[in-house]
């Protein structure tokens, strides 16, 4: 014997309400952001730097927030001493000092690790190869 769907509830009200709120928040986006700390000034996403020039070489830089190091394929062949500047970061920026020995290390594909100067409180470590 078949019994009428419409004198059978199908759902009750707590069933029938769950299912409305999933359905009415199954098209939202639910984004949670958190903030960070000290700083009261809105901060921009750092723009990925263009690709060395070709021969050039670009440094990897700890506790980074916006700086690029390059040293170019002219200095590399030189091999002579060189103070690189590292791009505006933040509003400032830092400068590197490498040895002639250190250029041909890093022209030879060696690693070579320097620590910046120190400005707005705080250092890097450049890091070629």
């Amino acid at each position: 014997m078949k019994t009428d769907p419409l004198l059978e509830p199908m759902l009750d009200r707590r069933e029938f309400t769950l299912a409305a709120i999933l359905a009415m928040l199954s098209g939202v986006t639910i984004t949670i952001s958190g903030c960070g700390g000290g700083s009261s000034s809105p901060t921009t996403p750092n723009p990925t730097p263009p690709p060395p020039a070709a021969g050039d070489k670009s440094a990897a830089i700890s506790a980074n927030h916006g700086h690029t190091c390059t040293i170019t394929a002219a200095q590399l062949t030189a091999g002579g001493d060189v103070t690189l500047q590292l791009t505006e970061g933040s509003g400032h920026t830092h400068s590197c000092s490498l040895t002639g020995a250190e250029v041909v290390q890093v022209r030879d594909n060696t690693r070579v690790s320097k620590e910046s100067s120190s400005n707005s409180g705080h250092t890097h470590t450049v890091t070629f190869n």
